[in-house]
């Protein structure tokens, strides 16, 4: 039996690959070996971002192994310290992750990808949160993360109906930041990887914290928020040797040298 998470490691860009056939259904042991392969992102210097994807062409993730809940696993069972899936409860990660989703993104699975920070699609994909029609709620995450990105109306219609979002619809509304033909899904979210490395790695590190630290509030608490000391990433930024690196850098014409300090 092959391991249900696979990884690799291209360019300083860890790719993440969830492999359990038929359907890459999440269960416990999985949820563990996800958060394994991001507390690896975030504790190894050399990483700076992270591309997930799903093993095939037919599904990202079904999401909650419904098999495993016929086998006793409990609703409520201990996923571990990321929550399901590893990630969706993981507010600590610092650096980017990048959900690629090569298929039919159901449940769990959809909240796996709501939880990254960016999301390329393959055409084919499709997202849906169907919990209410199994007598449940979306709640790693779902429920809480799809009405801060989606219009209030259209976020209440797929929470309530569990209908299926296309991946151009995500698109449109703002969701996906790229939809590609399957074929080229790999490609582009190692493009976007890329791009995101290309940056310094404290501010993405300050990015992260401060969207985190001032989603629930006005522009005006968020920069008391940012004026008060309280965010440290930000602090590190800002006197950081990359700081100064930046603009020498441009000055001169040249790549910037990132030391992460």
């Amino acid at each position: 039996m092959t391991e249900p998470v696979r990884q690799e490691v291209e360019d300083g860009i860890l790719v993440v690959t969830l492999d359990r056939p038929k359907a890459n259904a999440i269960d416990v042991p999985t949820s563990r070996a996800l958060y394994a392969a991001f507390e690896r992102l975030a504790s190894e210097e050399s990483l700076r971002v992270a591309v997930l994807t799903g093993a095939g062409e037919r599904f990202f993730s079904a999401g909650w192994d419904l098999k495993a809940a016929a086998q006793g696993e409990a609703i409520e069972a201990d996923h571990g310290p990321g929550g399901f899936a590893g990630l969706t409860e993981f507010a600590e990660l610092d650096k980017p992750v990048i959900a690629a989703v090569n298929g039919l993104a159901l449940g769990g699975g959809f909240e796996l990808a709501l939880a990254a920070d960016l999301i390329v699609a393959a055409e084919h994909a499709e997202f849906a949160l169907p919990e209410v029609t199994l007598g449940m709620v979306a709640d790693s995450g779902g429920v809480l993360r799809l009405p801060r990105r989606l219009p209030d109306a259209v976020a209440r219609e797929l929470l309530l109906t569990g209908r299926r979002m296309t991946a151009r619809e995500a698109q449109r509304w703002g969701l996906a930041n790229r939809v590609v033909d399957g074929t080229e899904l790999r490609a582009a979210a190692m493009e976007l990887a890329r791009e995101v490395r290309a940056g310094a790695p404290l501010a993405a590190a300050a990015v992260k914290e401060i969207l985190r630290a001032t989603a629930d509030c006005g522009v005006e608490e968020g920069y008391a928020r940012l004026r008060r000391g309280e965010l440290p990433r930000y602090r590190a930024m800002l006197s950081s040797a990359d700081a100064e690196e930046g603009p020498r850098a441009f000055a001169e014409k040249r790549v910037p040298r990132w030391t992460g300090r």
